[in-house]
């Protein structure tokens, strides 16, 4: 018995302005997967995470044609709330963007602002649950006042992500999320990948085909705002389907 996907996309075209910067993407994604997008800077990639939360919505100009159904709902119906997409949608960035707050209070902003959290206790329940979740706990247990942006970069990516838990998302978004990192760092926010898929849907924009080698269910190649293959990593990096794909893989192009 197949499990229904995540996100649908059927016949997706977006354009900023005239440009067409994608092109007839079909694709599903599945639940407690980590599905990876590679390909070239400038093929489609970011642009594609975004539709999925609609952030491509704050940017003029641009428009969207075909459907993404969010377990079976059009994201981009008149009547969707906005704000509850990206709260059951979270974004995690290419570099760390910590509030210039404690880290108690970045963690407890999306809970404060969407009252996810009634009461103090709830609150900082909900805080810790966040960070043991994102594997900061017991870096900064002991200093939960203390400025955000006093932790090492690795540290502030895993307290955005910790950011974005407590809001009790469905699906996690990351572009590029640990190019900005040194290698221990990423290879921290890899394992921790590994584990969240568990409560989790997972989509990840990299440009390391290592990555997406090491920690993805499902990868797909982005050429030119077209999307060439989709398949099971492990195939893909193994028996490619497209010419394309493997003149890629191998470094032949891009």
């Amino acid at each position: 018995m197949s499990v229904p996907p995540v996100f649908s996309v059927q016949k997706l075209d977006f354009f900023y302005g005239a440009k067409r910067a994608l092109a007839n993407i079909n694709i599903d994604i599945q639940p407690h997967r980590v599905t990876a997008l590679i390909g070239p800077s400038g093929c489609g990639k970011s642009t594609f995470l975004r539709c999925l939360n609609r952030m491509n919505d704050t940017i003029a100009g641009t428009r969207v044609e075909g459907q993404i159904l969010l377990n079976g709902q059009d994201i981009y119906a008149e009547d969707v709330d906005v704000v509850d997409l990206r709260k059951r949608v979270g974004m995690v960035f290419q570099k760390p963007n910590p509030f210039p707050q404690s880290i108690f209070d970045n963690v407890a902003f999306g809970p404060r602002v969407l009252g996810v959290a009634t009461g103090k206790s709830d609150l900082s329940e909900t805080v810790e649950t966040s960070l043991k979740a994102a594997a900061l706990w017991e870096d900064v247990k002991d200093n939960l006042t203390g400025d955000a942006l006093s932790l090492s970069l690795g540290q502030q990516q895993r307290l955005c992500i910790a950011r974005v838990l407590a809001t009790k998302p469905e699906v996690i978004l990351m572009d590029e999320s640990t190019s900005a990192l040194d290698p221990i760092a990423t290879g921290r926010i890899e394992d921790l990948i590994a584990d969240l898929k568990k409560d989790y849907t997972i989509v990840i924009v990299t440009h390391n085909m290592q990555q997406a080698a090491r920690i993805s269910d499902l990868t797909g190649l982005f050429w030119l705002g077209e999307l060439v293959e989709f398949s099971p990593t492990t195939e893909m990096f193994t028996r490619p389907k497209e010419e394309l794909t493997e003149s890629y893989i191998t470094g032949k192009m891009g």
